[in-house]
């Protein structure tokens, strides 16, 4: 059995933005050195000649393409008129990715 070290955890926590006491990092240890030595075991797995399966239900996605609707100069107007905060013609939003 591989044992994580208590630094290896930490660097992990740290990804993952969780703070953890140092009982949850033992445990954490203990059950991710589980994990990670049952996947040991799945990689052993002779799967030559077996065809991937990423899903046994048929379903499949169902998407369209994403188009833009043309519309007339009077009616961007007033739809960016409408918007509470704007620079110009474009349209200010609040941040998605970042700090």
């Amino acid at each position: 059995m591989s044992k994580l070290s208590k630094e290896k955890i930490e660097q992990i926590a740290n990804l993952a933005r969780l703070e953890l006491s140092e009982e949850e990092k033992k445990l954490y240890a203990k059950q991710l050195s589980v994990i990670f030595d049952y996947v040991e075991v799945l990689n052993e797995v002779d799967t030559e000649g077996v065809e991937e399966t990423c899903q046994v239900t048929g379903l499949e996605d169902v998407l369209r393409a994403d188009e833009a609707d043309e519309r007339d100069e009077e009616t961007k107007k007033k739809l960016i008129a409408q918007f509470p905060d704007r620079v110009g013609d474009l349209l200010k939003v609040k941040q998605v990715f970042g700090e």
